[in-house]
């Protein structure tokens, strides 16, 4: 009789095969995990062992984290986030070194939650946890492959005394993050069974670019026209004549983060914003971007470009948002298409990115272990 080798054995063995080249965790936890699976599949329990990564050495601490515990989760480590004293975070260092791309090891996986977004990419969990405060979550999903989404600011408990971070989840794709989504935000007065539930099609929607503001590298920004374009062609998405354009939200952003969100210029512009965004997402609408204005920056550093100029805004205005891929740049670059719902329709967003990856190619898996 042949044994069935377990979900998590499957993610652990890969962890040991292929995080040596990729330094997406800190710590593994391989006897606990283990043990704990035995437990979730003794006791029945919902998510009946799904082996899902944490963010960070406090992860495990989480809300999301306990959440998917008590279902039956099994966390497997804790993922890479960028090392002290460092001035920017779309990097991570993990246990054996900086974190890497596993499309390109010579390009970031984007970050903060670097590691998170490289462990889903590479089968080493099935989810993880993440925070998105300027686009930790959205960043790493799109420049790895993979669905990440930004809960509605507020709706989960987070550290984050500004209130700009918010938990999110990372999966291969929005029908795989269900489960935990299930689970982690089913706490909250939502009935299981509003999950699945499909929308109507044609989703309403309104597609820009750059936001009235952001310099969009043109090859980013064809793939995304391009996968849009798709979901009309298909039925899936019905565009609608709305301004889309937004002020820059970094200098507001910045303030709110250094403790004075009641800088008078931080509020215009989250004020005018707010009521840009409100007229946009009315009837409930959906916003479509670009995840970022470029593509993975190398090893050194992003430059003088913004790779969170797209989703910061909705970390200031507190709409759950949500990247899945698009596509790749020609020099193999996968690409992020960022879906935006108007706050507190997290259930509502999850089912539009299963819609929209429905009618999109399905996203390959990178060329592991031997990755470029």
């Amino acid at each position: 009789m042949t044994r069935t080798t377990s979900a998590v054995a499957r993610a652990l063995e890969r962890i040991e095969r292929l995080d040596p080249a990729l330094h997406a965790f800190i710590e593994v936890w391989p006897d606990e995990a283990l043990a704990r699976e035995r437990e979730a599949v003794a006791r029945r329990l919902p998510l009946g062992g799904l082996p899902f990564a944490v963010k960070g050495p406090s992860g495990i601490r989480s809300y999301a984290a306990r959440r998917l515990i008590a279902a039956g989760g099994v966390p497997v480590g804790a993922t890479s986030v960028p090392g002290p004293g460092t001035v920017w975070q779309t990097w991570g260092q993990g246990a054996h070194g900086r974190t890497v791309n596993p499309w390109r090891a010579d390009r970031t996986p984007g970050g903060s939650s670097a590691g998170a977004a490289v462990a889903v990419a590479a089968g080493m969990a099935e989810a993880a946890t993440g925070s998105d405060g300027a686009g930790s979550v959205r960043i790493p999903a799109a420049w790895c492959g993979v669905f990440g989404l930004k809960t509605t600011n507020g709706l989960l408990p987070s550290p984050d005394r500004t209130g700009l971070a918010s938990a999110g989840v990372f999966a291969r794709s929005a029908a795989a993050a269900e489960p935990y989504l299930r689970r982690v935000l089913g706490s909250g007065g939502t009935p299981d069974e509003a999950f699945g539930l499909p929308l109507p099609l044609p989703l309403p929607a309104v597609y820009s670019e750059d936001l009235g503001f952001a310099e969009v590298d043109p090859e980013v920004a064809a793939v995304v026209r391009a996968a849009v374009d798709r979901l009309v062609a298909a039925g899936t998405v019905r565009l609608l004549d709305r301004d889309a354009g937004l002020l820059d939200p970094a200098g507001a952003w910045t303030a709110v983060r250094g403790g004075s969100p009641d800088a008078p210029e931080a509020v215009r512009v989250r004020r005018a914003n707010d009521e840009r965004l409100d007229a946009l997402l009315s009837g409930g609408a959906l916003l479509l971007t670009p995840a970022t204005p470029n593509r993975p920056h190398g090893h050194e550093g992003p430059g003088s470009r913004y790779s969170t100029a797209l989703t910061w805004a909705f970390n200031l205005s507190g709409h759950p948002a949500a990247s899945l891929p698009a596509g790749f740049t020609g020099d193999g670059c996968p690409v992020g298409l960022q879906l935006v719902a108007s706050r507190g329709a997290d259930l509502g967003l999850l089912a539009a990115a299963r819609a929209v990856e429905d009618t999109l190619p399905a996203a390959p898996a990178p060329p592991l272990p031997g990755h470029r």
